[in-house]
């Protein structure tokens, strides 16, 4: 009898605990300023044409999966701070891809506009501050490739003006005056033209005079370096990870996490399976081998890949669960870049309705908190956590805000 005792003792403390530290991580997460540096919504919202007030948990975003991200949604989630991603593709070039942004950018403002009580525009950190304690999710603009200004700072301006506060110089396209990380790890063509010329430098200057934050996530390595020397201000990697826990060219180098943390900058970590583990490319490549014939009669019928890619992963929802990298991997590279650039330069940029896969655990934004768990259980202090949900991007936003 007194052994059963025991056991049960041991099992209520064993409860009491995990009951104290569910209760201390929702109120750590609840006290915290949540931000999230990238989300790719309205690219879903404008070639689909969702309303973000609907549910939407049915429906499929731009890579043929179910949505991750709707208002109802993002409110239970407890994140403050939403940056939602302006983007649009290398299909989109001289003529179209200004005109492409700021299509999204009205879609932000008409969905605002819609639910006042609930959202706000936010383009300062006084208004930050303002949506956060008036308890309305402030919606902030990135813009997701340098393409988008299409060689004028003009339209740089103009984008600044409509509420854009960062832009990626590069999405996997290289522009005219820098190079993608995609093009510079492949392109042998543009060995020599690597980095940023004398136009894009002057788009680093000219960010630094607005406000506007300069986004190093995309970029390619000279890139980076030549971003690193001409910005006056700290800045951005909205939605990447540490290459040396999985080496492909989106990721960071130690030397770059290194630069961000003496640029005062912060590095915001990114959900996306393929960037978090590096054994999640080989396992995607062997589903799609295995299924090839179903995915050449989709693209046949003149679907795209991201879209026949979804069909597939959602057609054999097991398969692709079983590929998807634990959370805890996530928090590794959380970990990897505290340890080297510091606590106060690491972020959260989920790349939620823009990436085809995400790690387990984390399926949409109303997942969030688990972020705060599983730091708590890793030892992180109440104030270290705080400063990787939100505290670290709202510093460095306003390091780049005018006076």
């Amino acid at each position: 009898m007194q052994f059963f005792v025991r056991v049960f003792t041991v099992f209520l403390l064993v409860l009491s605990l995990t009951q104290l530290n569910a209760q201390d991580y929702l109120k750590i997460y609840k006290d915290a300023i949540v931000v999230d540096t990238h989300n790719d919504f309205l690219s879903s919202a404008v070639e689909k044409q969702y309303a973000f007030d609907d549910d939407l948990r049915n429906k499929m975003n731009i890579e043929g999966l179910p949505v991750q991200t709707d208002l109802q949604r993002i409110l239970k989630s407890g994140i403050d701070v939403q940056v939602f991603s302006v983007f649009c593709d290398e299909n989109f070039g001289k003529g179209t891809a200004f005109k492409r942004a700021n299509a999204e950018i009205d879609t932000l403002y008409a969905i605002v506009n819609r639910n006042q009580d609930k959202m706000m525009i936010v383009t300062d950190p006084q208004q930050l501050q303002q949506a956060v304690n008036q308890h309305k999710l402030a919606a902030m603009l990135g813009v997701e490739g340098g393409h988008m200004i299409e060689d004028n700072l003009d339209y740089l301006d103009s984008l600044y003006k409509r509420g854009a506060r960062y832009m990626t110089l590069t999405w996997n396209n290289s522009t005219s005056w820098a190079t993608s990380a995609s093009d510079e790890s492949h392109d042998s063509a543009l060995q020599q033209l690597k980095g940023l010329n004398d136009f894009g430098r002057q788009v680093v200057k000219r960010m630094n005079e607005l406000g506007m934050m300069v986004d190093l996530s995309h970029v390619g390595e000279r890139t980076f370096w030549d971003a690193i020397k001409t910005t006056t201000k700290p800045v951005l990697v909205s939605h990447s990870d540490a290459y040396a826990l999985n080496p492909v060219p989106r990721n960071l180098k130690d030397d770059q996490i290194k630069a961000v943390a003496k640029n005062g900058g912060v590095i915001d970590v990114n959900f996306f399976s393929g960037f978090v583990d590096s054994n999640y490319n080989k396992r995607n490549r062997d589903f799609l081998v295995k299924h090839k014939a179903e995915r050449d009669s989709l693209l046949a019928l003149n679907m795209n890949i991201d879209e026949a890619n979804g069909y597939l992963y959602n057609k054999y929802k097991s398969e692709a669960e079983a590929m998807r990298p634990p959370l805890s991997l996530l928090i590794d590279h959380i970990d990897y870049l505290v340890k080297l650039a510091g606590v106060n330069h690491v972020g959260l940029g989920s790349d939620f309705d823009g990436i085809p896969s995400s790690t387990q655990e984390l399926n949409d934004v109303t997942d969030m908190p688990l972020i705060a768990k599983e730091l708590l259980n890793r030892g992180y202090s109440k104030n270290d956590i705080q400063k990787i949900l939100g505290g670290n991007f709202v510093r460095v936003f306003k390091a780049n805000t005018k006076q």
